[in-house]
């Protein structure tokens, strides 16, 4: 397990962007995958993308196009950029990671993630 700790959550009106960052505890190696989810009030977790210590991405349908998501292993930093946001987006982000497996397999699972930040709120209004 890592510690990780999110920052960049806030408010915005919808067509806005926000920068989601995820610091990884120092002196930490990089994890073989790390993600991020969100959890929508009364719902459960939901994968929203994943990076590979090796850069390649995987994004959920509803992320394509509008959130990046890069990682920086000098640093141990992960971030997620979202652009063009809805009130659809609106939720608790979190930050996770991984070492027994990259995000090929089971890319969204939260149950096969071992470590979790505390969670960044979200809130686009219309």
């Amino acid at each position: 397990h890592v510690h990780l700790e999110e920052s960049g959550g806030g408010s915005v009106q919808s067509g806005g962007s926000l920068r989601l960052s995820c610091e990884v505890a120092k002196n930490s190696f990089p994890s073989f995958c790390m993600g991020w989810f969100r959890q929508l009030p009364g719902a459960g977790r939901e994968g929203v993308a994943a990076v590979d210590k090796d850069g390649t991405t995987y994004y959920a349908g509803f992320a394509k196009g509008r959130f990046t998501i890069t990682r920086d292993n000098v640093k141990n930093t992960l971030d997620l950029q979202m652009n063009r946001l809805t009130p659809a987006d609106t939720a608790m982000y979190y930050c996770a990671a991984r070492d027994s497996l990259m995000c090929q397999t089971a890319s969204f699972t939260p149950a096969m993630y071992t470590s979790w930040g505390q969670g960044t709120q979200v809130t686009i209004s219309s």
